[in-house]
C-alpha cells in the first residue's frame, strides 16, 4: 500500500517544505514517543531516507530544537475530506482539508465514510505521488446506508445482496474499510461485514437503526462516536428502525454513567474486540461553551466569508441544554471503556454544525480527551498509536522508534505538561519531508467552505 522509497515532492510545493534532506538530525529536543511513557529531555533524533534511524551520517543536516517537542504524527480515525455546506449537503474540500490535516500534524487519516469516493481516490494518488501535500490516506468506501437517509448524497442499499455487492465493488476501487450508517438493517450490515472480512477489510459504523450490542454480535470492528449514537437503550426501540434522534438524545441524557447497562455494553464490546472512535470535538461544539471555543481566530481565518457568516450566526442546537451533560456522559463512557481494556481511537469528524475543521478539530479532540480524565500522554497515544494499531500499521507509524517512518510533529512547547501546546506546530515530517505548518495554513486562508 505504501511505497518503500521516498517520493520526490513536486517543485511547485517546495515553498511549503522546510526540511528536505536525505539525512537530518534533530538536536536538543524533547521526545514524546507515543507509547504513553514519560517524555525525555534533550534528546537527539536521526532521520535517514524517510525513516527514524539509530544514527545519521556526519554530513546530515542538523536542527537545533531547544525548547521544542517531537512526537509521532497524529492518526485521525474519523477524518473526512468533506464539510457541511448547509441543507444536509456536503462538499469535498479536496484542496484545503489535506493541507489542514498535515499542517496540524495529522500525518495519517482514515476517511471514515466518503461522499465523493472517486475524488478521495484521486486526492490520495496526488499525495502519494508528491503532487499535493497531505496525510497518508486510508480510504473508506461510500457509506453503507439504507432508505430514508437525511443525506441525499448517500446510496440507499436495497437488500443484503446489494450490501455485499456494494462492498466488493468499492473494495476493487481501493477502499480499505467501510462505514455503516443510520438506517440500514441488521441483515444488510451482516452481509456487508461478511463481505469485507472475506477480503481482509474492516467495518466501522455510526449507527441508529441497530444497537451497539447487536452490531458487536454481527462482527463489527469499530463503533463511531461512542455511546451518544447508541439507541439500544431507547424505550420502545424497534428492530431495524431508527428512533427519532432528538428524542433518543433527550432520553440518553437522563442516563447515569454508573448505570449497570453501560458496564454490560462495555464488557460485550471489549470481549468481542470492538474499538470505539472518540469524536468529542463534534459533540462539544453543540454546547454553548464548546461552540465558542471551537471558533478560534485560526478557524475563522480559514473559512470562506459565507461560511464565516453562517458560523457566527449559527444556532448551536435545538436542545443546547442537554449537550453539556451528554458530553460528560460520553467522556465517562470512554474512560470506563479504556479502563476495561477497550481500544479507544480518535478523529475530528469535520461535520456537525461546521465548527469543527480538519486538523484543528483533531487538536480539540486531544484536548477534550484530557478534559475527560486522560493524561496528556495517554490522550496523544489514543490519537496516534491506537489508531495505528486498528489500521494494522503499528510497525510503521504511531510511535517513535528506529526503523519506523519519520512521521513526526515538532511543536514549540511541552504538550506532556500543557496539552494546549499541541497547537504550536512548527514542522510536520511526513516520511522524512519536513513541511512548514504555518505556510500550509496560510495557503488555505478563506478557502474552506468553497466548492
Amino acid at each position: 500500500m505504501f511505497l518503500a522509497f521516498l517520493i520526490a515532492v513536486d517543485a511547485a510545493l517546495q515553498p511549503f517544505v522546510k526540511v528536505d534532506a536525505k539525512a537530518v538530525v534533530l538536536e536538543h529536543v524533547r521526545v514524546i514517543d507515543g507509547t504513553g511513557a514519560a517524555s525525555k529531555e534533550d534528546q537527539t533524533l536521526a532521520i535517514v531516507d524517510g525513516k527514524i534511524a539509530a544514527q545519521a551520517p556526519a554530513n546530515a543536516q542538523k536542527l537545533d530544537l531547544t525548547g521544542r517537542t517531537v512526537m509521532p504524527g497524529l492518526v485521525g480515525m474519523h477524518d473526512h475530506l468533506f464539510y457541511p455546506m448547509g441543507g444536509a449537503i456536503f462538499g469535498e474540500m479536496a484542496y484545503s482539508f489535506p493541507r489542514l490535516y498535515l499542517a496540524a500534524g495529522v500525518t495519517t487519516i482514515r476517511t471514515a465514510g466518503s461522499i465523493e469516493p472517486y475524488t478521495d481516490i484521486q486526492i490520495k494518488d496526488a499525495i502519494d505521488s508528491g503532487k499535493a501535500p497531505g496525510p497518508s490516506i486510508f480510504i473508506s468506501g461510500p457509506y453503507l446506508e439504507g432508505p430514508g437517509s437525511f443525506a441525499l448524497q448517500m446510496h440507499a442499499l436495497k437488500s443484503s445482496d446489494d450490501a455485499r455487492d456494494f462492498v466488493n465493488f468499492w473494495a476493487d476501487q481501493g477502499a480499505t474499510s467501510f462505514k455503516a450508517y443510520n438506517t440500514l438493517t441488521r441483515a444488510e450490515l451482516s452481509a456487508a461485514i461478511r463481505a469485507a472480512h472475506k477480503r481482509g477489510l474492516r467495518v466501522t459504523a455510526h449507527l441508529c437503526s441497530i444497537g451497539f450490542t447487536e452490531a458487536a454480535k454481527l462482527g463489527i470492528d469499530d463503533l463511531e462516536h461512542g455511546l451518544l449514537v447508541d439507541t439500544e437503550f431507547f424505550p420502545g426501540k424497534k428492530p431495524d428502525q431508527c428512533p427519532p434522534p432528538r428524542e433518543a438524545a433527550v432520553d440518553l441524557a437522563k442516563m447515569s454513567p454508573q448505570d449497570p447497562r453501560l458496564a454490560g455494553l462495555i464488557a460485550e464490546l471489549v470481549k468481542r474486540k470492538v474499538a470505539i472512535t472518540s469524536t468529542l470535538a463534534v459533540f462539544d461544539a453543540f454546547t454553548e461553551e464548546g461552540f465558542r471555543t471551537a471558533l478560534t481566530p485560526e478557524l475563522l481565518d480559514a473559512v470562506s466569508a459565507d461560511t464565516r457568516a453562517r458560523l457566527l450566526q449559527a444556532h448551536i442546537s435545538r436542545d443546547p441544554s442537554i449537550w453539556p451533560g451528554l458530553v460528560k456522559l460520553e467522556m465517562a463512557f470512554e474512560r470506563a471503556f479504556v479502563q476495561a481494556g477497550g481500544l479507544l481511537i480518535a478523529g475530528c469528524d469535520p461535520t456537525g454544525n461546521g465548527a469543527v475543521l480538519a486538523g484543528y478539530g483533531d487538536w480539540r479532540d486531544v484536548e477534550l480527551l484530557v478534559d475527560a480524565g486522560f493524561s496528556p500522554l495517554e490522550a496523544l497515544k489514543i490519537h496516534s498509536l491506537n489508531g495505528a494499531v486498528w489500521l494494522g500499521q503499528e510497525d510503521r507509524i504511531g510511535t517513535i522508534a528506529p526503523g519506523k517512518d519519520a512521521d513526526l510533529v515538532v511543536v514549540d512547547g511541552d504538550p506532556s505538561k500543557n496539552i494546549a501546546d499541541l497547537r504550536k506546530v512548527e514542522i510536520v515530517f511526513k516520511r522524512g519531508v519536513g513541511w512548514d505548518s504555518r505556510k500550509l495554513i496560510e495557503s488555505v486562508r478563506g478557502v474552506v467552505g468553497m466548492r
